[in-house]
């Protein structure tokens, strides 16, 4: 920092401690990941500052010859790296994305089936804490209580039945692979709309050691801050015939000038996903989720649908006596940071679970394996056995800053 210090030292303070906090913490949360520090000076650039209403070519405001290099380039390594037909980079969010496609072909009050938030879903998927839940008239299909998957004989029961405009697939805690095409074939049989929402699995699919469900949908979106390795901001992939109706829904409906930091980051991201060691790096993600979830089924914990097929784990904990609060709050005063997650039929409150949900993605960015791996499920296993004794804890804290310094995420310049 050369500027920030001087111009706002209690903000510049702020920032050094959150560094500090990320290097000498096991970053453990499924929805996040380190970026790589050119995705940051993109996030910092002069296009910050830029208004730039409208797109490439049809700006209504000038001065944007830049801007519209800057996101046609973008755009095209979007299309080439997932091979689709149409993105639009412009949405804030993943949400933001969620909205647009809603509104770009239902009509308020319209039917949409999708998960349940407390089987994997996500908020914006119709949870009635959700705006999305007061504008369109949601059902939720759930997992097999035995198997803990998705039941496409189910899904396509309550289609049937439900006779909904559009439906969704994809989830933000379901350790699974879903099968995209079994989904747009259950569209297609009752006339609905398929939209994808893999925010989490993007750098799975971008490096191509998952399905995409890009040939299977009508639309997807994505953010682009977690497997992708990006930084903020959502992104659509869309078939051709929708690009008209979700550039207007983005502009002018919905957004104004978009945030041309965050598009030169994805561009960034872009393509730093289409390089060979990214795709390496999604691979020992993927091994990475697998030695979490066999080393805490070795442990005794309960793995929610016995294993994983993509970059998280659900452990339940109930058979620890713990709840999913009690070993987050215990886990980050030792360094190692998750979050608490709801399991299907969890019985405690969302607020407490009896879960927790496990990402490999951060610890694969710096560099650990599956050695690593079973260094950190002993330290979390201890943590939470032990969690009323202060000197095993302490004990623990100097392991996870032992693994910290053995590999940081940004090496000193």
């Amino acid at each position: 920092m050369h500027y920030l210090p001087n111009d706002d030292p209690e903000v510049a303070k702020i920032i050094q401690q959150e560094e500090a906090r990320i290097e000498n913490t096991l970053d453990l949360i499924a929805a996040e990941n380190h970026a790589p520090r050119s995705v940051f000076e993109a996030q910092g650039s002069i296009f910050s500052t830029k208004a730039a209403e409208g797109y490439p070519g049809r700006r209504f405001h000038a001065g944007c010859v830049h801007v519209d290099e800057l996101e046609s380039l973008a755009i095209s390594r979007a299309e080439r790296l997932f091979h689709a037909d149409h993105a639009n980079l412009q949405p804030h969010s993943g949400v933001s994305a969620n909205l647009a496609i809603y509104f770009s072909v239902l009509d308020v009050g319209d039917r949409i089936l999708s998960m349940k938030l407390s089987h994997g879903g996500h908020l914006s998927h119709g949870d009635p804490s959700s705006i999305t839940s007061k504008c369109f008239h949601f059902r939720h299909y759930g997992l097999d209580a035995r198997t803990e998957r998705i039941d496409y004989d189910e899904v396509r029961e309550a289609a049937e039945t439900f006779r909904p405009r559009m439906i969704i697939a994809g989830a933000s805690s379901y350790p699974r692979l879903i099968d995209y095409e079994k989904m747009s074939d259950i569209a297609k049989s009752v006339s609905a709309y398929l939209l994808v929402d893999m925010a989490h699995i993007a750098g799975l699919v971008a490096a191509g050691v998952i399905p995409s469900p890009v040939p299977h949908a009508d639309f997807v979106t994505f953010t682009t801050y977690k497997t992708l390795k990006g930084g903020r901001g959502g992104v659509i992939l869309c078939k051709k015939e929708y690009e008209r109706k979700i550039s207007k829904t983005i502009f002018p409906g919905a957004q104004g000038t978009p945030s041309l930091n965050l598009l030169a980051a994805k561009a960034v991201c872009f393509k730093l996903a289409m390089e060979p060691g990214f795709k390496e790096e999604q691979i020992k993600t993927l091994e990475n989720a697998a030695a979490f979830a066999a080393g805490f089924e070795r442990k005794g914990y309960r793995i929610v649908s016995g294993g994983t097929d993509n970059h998280l784990v659900l452990v339940d904990l109930r058979s620890k006596g713990l709840t999913g609060d009690a070993a987050e709050k215990t886990l980050e005063s030792v360094g190692i940071v998750v979050n608490r997650n709801v399991i299907p039929g969890d019985p405690e409150k969302p607020d407490v679970t009896s879960g927790i949900r496990i990402g490999s993605p951060g610890v694969t960015t710096r560099g650990m394996g599956e050695v690593e791996v079973a260094q950190i499920v002993e330290l979390m296993d201890t943590t939470m056995a032990d969690r009323k004794d202060s000197h095993i804890l302490e004990q623990v804290s100097q392991g996870v800053a032992d693994l910290c310094r053995k590999f940081p995420v940004y090496k000193k310049t």
